[in-house]
This record gives structure tokens, sequence and C-alpha cells, in this order.
């Protein structure tokens, strides 16, 4: 269940609504939660070097499109950092390579936690995060693939879609898990394609299905419109 209620209806503020709704809460044993609307979400972005997703992001951001406090950037590469900062955005490099994953996740988490991150958007950020990254923030760190989950999960989608010559590639807004593009989805969206296509013309297009569902996704999180049941996303528009 999910309800909105006008703060000016109420006769009290949102701490004594919580301390009222608690006894009820507890008789029924709920888990149940009452967040502020008008409290923003503190959100870090996680990016490699494809910047579509970024620059999207950043300007639904800057024209309040999102109602969102982006506290930080953090990047396996220097790339965006003048970009970035050009925002008043800190942005944080974190090098990564198979043998120094496992400290790069410890230093991704120490900057989130250092600037009260709440929800970590991995905008085409193109590296597994870590099992106890994972674990850390369960329902927390969103990540968009660029296919229509559960087909061709992993690297280079495109491709795989070009080999099998789909008719409709997509892009999937999900939550993050231990197991590799298997998290509770959140959004998708597909365009058709045809024979004619390249994999780089199918990359070309989906880069407009990645931003929208990112942001689509973002927005439903951010707003409290997401319920996480069993491996399941119930999302209420």
């Amino acid at each position: 269940m999910r309800q909105e209620i006008l703060a000016d209806s109420l006769p009290f503020k949102l701490g004594e609504l919580q301390q009222r709704f608690r006894p009820i809460a507890e008789q029924f044993k709920m888990d149940w939660a009452i967040r502020d609307s008008a409290q923003r979400k503190r959100v870090a972005l996680l990016v490699s070097k494809s910047s579509h997703c970024l620059d999207d992001l950043l300007s639904r951001w800057r024209s309040h499109e999102l109602a969102i406090d982006i506290v930080c950037v953090i990047s396996n590469h220097e790339a965006f950092r003048g970009l970035v900062e050009w925002h008043g955005i800190p942005f944080h490099h974190v090098p990564v390579s198979r043998e120094t994953k496992a400290a790069a996740c410890e230093e991704m988490m120490a900057h989130f936690e250092a600037v009260g991150g709440e929800v970590m958007v991995l905008a085409r950020y193109m590296q597994i995060l870590s099992a106890t990254m994972c674990d850390r923030y369960p329902g927390r760190i969103i990540n968009i693939h660029h296919s229509f989950l559960p087909s061709f999960i992993g690297a280079k989608p495109y491709h795989q879609a070009h080999t099998r010559g789909v008719k409709l590639i997509g892009a999937t807004c999900h939550y993050v898990t231990k197991d590799l593009d298997c998290g509770p989805i959140i959004d998708q969206d597909v365009l058709r394609v045809d024979h004619s296509d390249s994999p780089g013309d199918l990359a070309r297009y989906g880069k407009d299905i990645e931003k929208t569902v990112l942001a689509r996704g973002l927005r439903y999180h951010i707003e409290d419109r997401v319920m996480l049941h069993n491996h399941k996303t119930i999302v209420f528009r």
C-alpha cells in the first residue's frame, strides 16, 4: 500500500504522525515508512566513458526536473571531471582493475558515506560492483542496462542483439544485486529496428532509450513509488 497525504491537511507535524501511526503498525506487524516528499534524496552518480546518461541527469537536475541533490560523481576515468566540477559537484576518480576492484569499491563506499548518500546511480558505469557493496545498499543502487532484460545480459548487448537479428531493442532500469544484471526491474522501454541496422546503429538508437528509462526509473525511486516484493517491484505510477 502507498498513501499520499497532504501535509496541510494534518493538524500536526510529521513527527507526530509517525508517533500516532506506530501503534497501528505494531498491531498489524507492518513494515512501514513515512517520508517527507519535500526532503530531496542525496544521489551519487557513477560513470565510466559514456556521457549520455550523465549529461541527461545533470540537465534534469539543473533544470529542477529531478528534485534531487547530486552529492558527488564517481568515475573510473578522469574524462568528465571538468564537466562535473563546472556544475559545482565534487568529482572522485577511483581507478578500477581486476586486482584493485575490492579496494576501489571500499573507496567508493567511503565517498558515498562521507556525503550522506542515499541513492547510488550507475549512469553507464561499466564495472561490476563487489558483492559487499551490493549487500550493503539493497534497493539503493540503480543501474541502466542497455538491453531489454532478461535478454542479453553482460557486455556488448547491442552486438548480441544484432547477432540474433532482433526486431526490438530496449533498455532496463533495475536495482543492483550481486547477480549480474538480474536485480529487480524498475522500468523498461523498447524501440523497433530492422535487418539494415548495424551494431553501431543499435547503440546510437539505444542511447535515447537508456536516458529516458534511467531518468524515469530514478524518478519513481526518489518519489517513493517503488516497493520491492521478493524479486519483483511494484511501481505506483
